[in-house]
């Protein structure tokens, strides 16, 4: 939805950006500055700076920074809108209802009525399994060693044998027989009426990266199919979208996730201090999943079962995870059957030295491989060696396909020249080689050119929001057009508009861009990473060359794109050369840090 300007800046001005940040992050005060530890990366020692003064923050080890709503968008995975709502809850500030159509407002009135029924479906398990017909489900729990604390954290349930209760409690709160079909929870006969799916199964709430309850997951008591039963797709749960326990697993901060099979595993792992594993949801890896992964991390560790069904699992996540730009390794549990297994018997200990001992993705997949082959014979080697290298022409990159098969030539024993020759042969035969375009010298400086250009201009945007004094001593030979990245040009136009009006504030600047990708853009455009200089002299040099390099790509630009018939045009270009000689002469003014 969008919001006023006005308002978005009275919720920034009201939620302190020191306040906020500390309820995610230890801050400690050094001047007038606070430091922590970032985090958006691994590090030990504290480069995280928020400015209570500039409201901002910035990160001088990864290069991340920005107002408020960047902190709450970029920790929490929130949309724009999404941090303005929080934001605003958090100071009381009610936001303005949304103009949408009838049939979009029935929608949300609908996602949101399924989000309460599931609600209290979630309270009505939880009260259930500490309830005399609860027991069985309870002591099963207790069995497979969760203490009341993991219960009560992963707010396990359990739906009562005779089926009805639940439909009772929700119609006695209200909602009706329409809505409570479409919730996914029951199901009906002309002979029974409507009966909970779920009857007589310890349940699992399954919530998504907001911890919203969306659907459940229910294990039978006793005899019974299936063992397992997952909430059908509701208008507020595609199964293939969602991974279990994704809202703990999202605020770890570990720079992978573990993958498992199960409820039980995830919870196990969790138990034993392994609060980044999430789990599929009763079908297999899909890519929506991969995606939503690749948000939060870059690499997973697959710990799927280590029966051969499990192994095709994971064997089939491989390229999906690849695909999503995430790198996969495997852990195998042998002689255990799943992590809940092998946690049980050797503890966090055990877990963490499975870890480490993970097997590569790719190199994992060419161990089962090998099962189809006989490696001691000459002609199952070969044809080994060739299904090997029809996979290594699946990578693009030149260097990674080169350090995969030096990797198997070193496993398999052969020559890393013979294996590579092999590949490209393998390529051409399946019609995956081509020839090799080498640029053109000139392309590859245009493209640095290009970078350079880019570079600069966000140099100027910064140096420019950091001081009024340089503004003033160059706004007779700089403006906004001369910019030429659209985004920047914006940004220079904010900004100058400011200054004429009185002061810089290029927190309000980034809050004007409310598109999450620009908002992230501009915020990294006002923390452009500058070589520290020492001098006053130094600076302003490097100052006004980086100006010189802004305003000739201005020039150069202009001339390309400019209409030969186009007069004023052609005058502007002309005193814009004129800037150029004024810059020369200029005497570029800074203020003394």
């Amino acid at each position: 939805m969008f919001y006023p300007e006005d308002l978005i800046e009275e919720i920034r001005a009201r939620n302190d950006i020191v306040e906020v940040i500390s309820s995610y992050v230890k801050l400690q005060k050094k001047g007038a500055t606070y430091f922590g530890l970032c985090p958006f990366h691994n590090e030990k020692t504290a480069s995280f700076s928020v400015s209570p003064n500039d409201q901002m923050y910035y990160c001088f080890g990864c290069g991340t920074g920005g107002t408020v709503y960047t902190f709450i968008m970029e920790y929490e995975n929130y949309s724009f809108p999404e941090a303005v709502q929080v934001l605003a809850e958090r100071v009381g500030i009610e936001l303005p209802k949304e103009d949408r159509s009838q049939t979009e407002k029935l929608k949300a009135n609908k996602k949101a009525v399924l989000l309460d029924i599931n609600k209290e479906a979630a309270k009505f398990f939880y009260v259930s399994l500490r309830s005399n017909a609860g027991k069985v489900a309870h002591d099963y729990l207790v069995k497979r060693g969760l203490p009341e604390s993991v219960i009560k954290d992963f707010g396990l349930g359990y739906a009562p044998k005779g089926g009805k209760e639940l439909y009772q409690y929700l119609k006695n709160k209200g909602y009706d027989d329409g809505i409570l079909m479409e919730s996914g929870l029951f199901s009906a006969s002309e002979k029974s009426g409507a009966y909970c799916k779920f009857w007589n199964r310890a349940m699992f709430p399954i919530m998504n990266a907001n911890s919203k309850v969306i659907g459940f997951g229910g294990r039978v008591m006793g005899e019974g199919t299936p063992k397992y039963l997952n909430s059908p797709e509701t208008l507020i749960f595609d199964k293939s979208r969602n991974l279990y326990a994704l809202n703990i697993a999202r605020k770890s901060r570990k720079p992978y996730f573990i993958l498992c099979e199960g409820y039980m595993d995830v919870i196990s792992l969790h138990k034993a201090g392994f609060t980044n594993a999430v789990a599929s949801l009763g079908t297999a890896f899909t890519s929506g999943q991969a995606s939503l992964i690749r948000r939060y991390v870059e690499q997973v560790y697959i710990t799927y079962d280590t029966d051969d069904a499990g192994t095709r699992a994971a064997l089939r996540a491989l390229p999906i995870l690849k695909e999503a730009g995430i790198s996969a390794k495997i852990i195998r549990m042998d002689p255990y059957k799943d992590p809940d297994e092998l946690i049980n018997q050797e503890g966090e200990a055990g877990f963490e030295k499975r870890i480490n001992e993970a097997k590569n993705g790719f190199m994992f997949s060419l161990e089962i491989l090998e099962k189809d082959f006989d490696l001691h014979s000459p002609e199952g080697k070969t044809a080994f060696m060739n299904e090997a290298a029809l996979r290594l022409t699946k990578f693009e990159e030149e260097i990674e396909r080169t350090n995969y098969i030096e990797a198997v030539a070193k496993t398999y024993k052969v020559g890393f020249d013979d294996l590579k020759k092999l590949v490209i042969k393998t390529a051409i035969r399946e019609g995956q080689a081509k020839p090799i375009n080498r640029p053109r010298q000139t392309g590859t400086i245009n493209k640095e050119k290009e970078d350079g250009r880019n570079i600069s201009q966000r140099a100027l945007l910064t140096y420019l929001a950091e001081d009024e004094i340089l503004y003033k001593s160059i706004k007779e030979v700089i403006d906004p057009t001369d910019f030429t990245k659209e985004l920047y040009q914006k940004v220079a136009e904010l900004l100058f508009k400011q200054y004429e009006e009185g002061s810089a504030n290029p927190a309000k600047i980034i809050d004007h861009f409310t598109d999450e990708e620009e908002h992230v853009l501009v915020a990294g455009i006002f923390h452009t990473k500058i070589i520290e200089i020492k001098t006053l002299e130094e600076k302003e040099k490097a100052i006004k060359e980086t100006l010189m390099k802004v305003k000739n790509n201005a020039i150069e630009y202009k001339t390309k794109n400019l209409d030969p018939t186009d007069i004023v045009g052609l005058q502007k270009l002309m005193d814009a050369k004129k800037q150029i000689e004024q810059i020369k002469n200029l005497q570029i003014q800074i203020k003394n840090n």
